[in-house]
């Protein structure tokens, strides 16, 4: 992995200019080392994936490094983000693998 960039998985397909982007709410995913699931939000996605690398993201991924990125959704804004986040989480993880599988590859959408 680049310092500049985070490593993402090869069938993600979302544009390089939502991982630069600043100030847009978006949810996402990561897989872990040992294969198990990380969902988040944040408004500074490259920001934040780096620090799950550096080991000074959340907890979980501290000692499940390194991770990588396999599904982003981007969000209204944060209130729209954090309720997303929630339904998210509430997933299984095979329910979660069905977001970002087959062609759900880009950028996700709005729930409704």
């Amino acid at each position: 992995m680049s310092k500049d960039k985070p490593d993402i998985s090869p069938e993600f397909t979302a544009s390089e200019d939502i991982l630069l982007k600043k100030n847009s709410w978006v949810l996402y995913i990561l897989e872990c080392a040992d294969k198990s699931l990380y969902t988040g939000i944040t408004n500074r996605l490259l920001h934040r994936i780096q620090a799950h690398q550096a080991g000074t993201g959340a907890r979980y991924t501290r000692s499940r490094l390194p991770v990588k990125l396999v599904y982003v959704e981007a969000c209204i804004d944060r209130s729209h983000a954090s309720k997303r986040e929630y339904e998210v989480k509430k997933l299984n993880k095979r329910q979660k693998m069905g977001l970002f599988a087959a062609d759900s590859l880009t950028t996700g959408g709005f729930a409704g």
